[in-house]
């Protein structure tokens, strides 16, 4: 609790120890199980210092490798070294080693009583287009068995959140019929088209349908260089562009797939997730879809019948960034009901301070609407009660 008010992270991350695969994988995939391969192991830290300034001072920065080819898409050494930098500066640590007693640590000190965990690497390794179906689902088993174990910690502060691959559509409603099994109440999907299938497409059918039934919540949430379809990558090549451009332009597209290919229509008690891009684009997206169908109705008949703004403020949730402008306009927009929270610890381009700056909203944002955003949300969101 923080200032009298409970505060629920929406989205929160793990960082994934690399030995976990291979101990979770079925021993059929442990050999190609993800590894780390130094770039340049031959260079001295002057060479390093001199080549990538003053954060080269980090120890070599290793790159996750699976079969031979680094997991993420296009990033380079210097990214690397600054995502590395980033955690050190936030965690004390260089290597990924974040544990559930960081992690409460953390939210004893930011006033965070209860937070829901993404993955990391997971954002990488589950979204490899083209992997052979079965060893994606057998990644994705891997990890949510991993994190099951993770959060055992502390199960009534540290809540998972399931990790899907989509690449094998039939195996999705089995794991999550599995996932709810552990009592969870969200999964986590990319927003990005998937070996060639939008997220509307027939053949997740029995998975919305599934999630809608179990009441599990489905979180969007991009991964800057998965190597899937990614707009802003036919264009740019630093993690500076993809970051900012794929969060929030997968997020629209998403948000516009759901709607114009029916999902939200057959699927009305469905709760969807728009995690990390912001929520500043939302107002004019939702007017822009709205102005389409006011104008362009007939094609889409079928799948639509009611303006889209309506589909998103009936089982549509978006995380803010309490830094971004016009979080207020937003509210006297769209209302407060859809806005939720999250402060991405431990990644590194969100400070420690986060949890300060939402605190801050306070003064631009009525009391009422910040119980909804830090708690009545997100909780409604993930199917808590009390």
């Amino acid at each position: 609790m923080r200032e009298g008010l409970r505060i629920l992270d929406a989205d929160r991350h793990v960082l994934e120890p690399i030995e976990m695969w291979r101990e979770y994988l079925p021993p059929q995939y442990r050999d190609g199980a993800p590894y780390e391969q130094v770039i340049v192991p031959d260079e001295t830290v002057e060479q390093r210092v001199a080549r990538l300034g003053p954060k080269g001072m980090l120890p070599a920065t290793p790159t996750l490798m699976l079969d031979g080819k680094p997991a993420w898409n296009g990033v380079t050494e210097r990214a690397l070294v600054e995502v590395a930098w980033g955690l050190a500066q936030r965690t004390g640590a260089y290597s990924p080693g974040v544990t559930p007693r960081h992690h409460l640590q953390s939210m004893e000190q930011t006033g965070l009583d209860v937070a829901f965990l993404y993955p990391s690497f997971g954002l990488f390794l589950l979204r490899i287009d083209g992997m052979e179906p079965a060893r994606a689902t057998a990644f994705a088993r891997a990890y949510n068995d991993w994190l099951r174990d993770f959060c055992r910690a502390a199960p009534e502060r540290l809540r998972g959140v399931g990790a899907l691959c989509l690449h094998e559509p039939e195996a999705l409603p089995g794991e999550v019929e599995r996932i709810a099994s552990f009592g969870w109440k969200a999964v986590v999907i990319p927003p990005n088209p998937v070996c060639g299938r939008t997220l509307s497409h027939p053949a997740y059918e029995p998975f919305w349908t599934t999630c809608e039934r179990l009441s599990i919540a489905v979180s969007l949430h991009e991964g800057t260089h998965a190597r899937l379809p990614t707009a802003g990558a036919d264009r740019f090549t630093t993690r500076f562009a993809h970051n900012a451009s794929s969060h929030p332009l997968e997020q629209m597209l998403a948000i516009l797939t759901l709607i114009e290919g029916g999902v939200l229509e057959r699927h009305p008690r469905l709760r969807v997730g728009f995690f990390e891009a912001g929520c500043g684009w939302l107002p004019f997206w939702l007017w822009r879809l709205d102005n389409s169908y006011k104008f362009l109705p007939g094609e889409v008949a079928e799948n639509v019948r009611m303006k889209p703004s309506e589909y998103f403020r009936r089982q549509c949730f978006i995380g803010v960034e309490p830094e971004e402008p016009g979080i207020a306009d937003v509210i006297r927009h769209l209302g407060p009901d859809n806005l939720l929270f999250g402060t991405d610890y431990p990644h590194a381009d969100h400070g420690d301070d986060i949890v300060d700056h939402l605190m801050a909203l306070r003064a631009s944002v009525p009391e009422e609407a910040m119980r909804k955003i830090l708690w009545e949300n997100p909780a409604r969101y993930y199917g808590l009660t009390g």
